[in-house]
């Protein structure tokens, strides 16, 4: 049986609740299992990768590692591949990140494409906003973070600029940076 030609997926995940809009467009090859693809959306949101994760499929449905997850309901993520369930465009995705804060994105399937040899992949095209930082409480902690560092005159505004590191600005996204990491990726 021949092989199944690699095509290209472009892909847009948005962060569910932010506002404005916390999201990327990205490509990936068709080929890559839902592990690969959680490892390029860590880099291309700017996450850590230092908390548990899941991709909710079908309402019910989950991948991720059976192990860590406990559960002997959801697909392996090593070995379940990413054209499996992206099989055309507008196919969905929950993809979730760190439950105790909840991050909740939608990962979209926008387009199938030829794969281009000179091009990089995978590659982040766009986004827009910083990623939150690690361990703030969701989304209810991210805003209530921005609120507090807004307002000099807060009680808990030093405390909070400390915490983060005094480097973090909400609405930057260096998407060269992020190409850089996926690049590094390449060779893993």
């Amino acid at each position: 049986m021949k092989k199944k030609k690699t095509q290209i997926l472009q892909f847009k995940i948005t962060l569910t609740g932010s506002s404005p809009s916390i999201w990327r467009r990205f490509w990936i090859e068709s080929d890559l299992t839902f592990y690969d693809l959680h490892h390029v959306v860590q880099l291309v949101m700017g996450w850590t990768n230092s908390h548990l994760y899941q991709f909710i499929y079908e309402r019910h449905s989950a991948i991720g590692n059976p192990e860590l997850l406990e559960s002997d309901d959801v697909a392996d993520d090593k070995d379940t591949f990413v054209e499996v369930i992206f099989d055309s465009a507008g196919a969905e995705v929950v993809y979730e990140y760190d439950f105790g804060d909840g991050w909740k994105h939608i990962l979209e399937l926008e387009k199938v494409l030829e794969k281009k040899p000179s091009q990089q992949y995978p590659f982040c095209l766009e986004g827009e906003q910083s990623c939150p930082p690690e361990d703030c409480g969701g989304i209810p902690g991210f805003y209530e973070m921005m609120k507090v560092l807004k307002n000099k005159k807060h009680p808990r505004h030093k405390e909070t600029k400390e915490w983060i590191g005094g480097g973090y600005e909400a609405g930057v996204f260096d998407m060269k940076a992020v190409n850089n990491k996926l690049k590094n990726l390449q060779g893993d």
